[in-house]
C-alpha cells in the first residue's frame, strides 16, 4: 500500500508516542488515531492493538505504565532516570523496521555508555 493511511508510514503528524521504562530499557508504543476514530497502537512486539477511541487506548497504556512522551516534563523525566535531551521517539522508514527500535537500552548516567 502506498497512500497515507499504509501502516508502513511512520511519520505521521497525528502519532502519539508513549513511553515506559522497565530495568535499563526504554519501551516504545506508537499511538495513532485515524479518521474512524478508532485508534492503533503500534507496541514493541511490532502488534497493532486496535481500540474503539483514544480515550480506551490511552487508558489501556496508562495501565500498562506507559507514560505519554509529549507530556513529560523535567521532573517526570528525572524520577524515570532519564534526559529529556537524550532521548526521542524511534523513527524508521516502515513498521518492520521500526519494530526492531522500539525497545532501547538505556544509558547510564555517569559513563554515558548503555548497560
Amino acid at each position: 500500500m502506498s497512500d497515507d493511511t499504509s501502516s508502513d508510514d511512520t511519520s505521521r503528524d497525528n502519532d502519539q508516542w508513549w513511553l515506559a521504562v522497565l530495568p535499563r530499557m526504554l519501551v516504545w508504543c506508537r499511538l495513532r488515531v485515524l479518521e474512524s476514530g478508532v485508534a492503533e497502537v503500534f507496541d514493541c512486539d511490532g502488534r497493532i492493538n486496535v481500540y474503539e477511541n483514544e480515550d480506551i487506548a490511552r487508558s489501556s497504556l496508562m495501565d500498562a505504565e506507559y507514560r505519554a512522551f509529549d507530556g513529560l516534563d523535567d521532573e517526570d523525566a528525572e524520577a524515570w532516570g532519564l534526559d529529556l535531551e537524550e532521548i526521542e521517539p524511534p523513527r524508521a522508514e516502515n513498521d518492520d523496521e521500526l519494530r526492531e527500535r522500539m525497545m532501547q537500552p538505556m544509558k547510564t548516567p555517569l559513563s554515558g555508555q548503555d548497560w
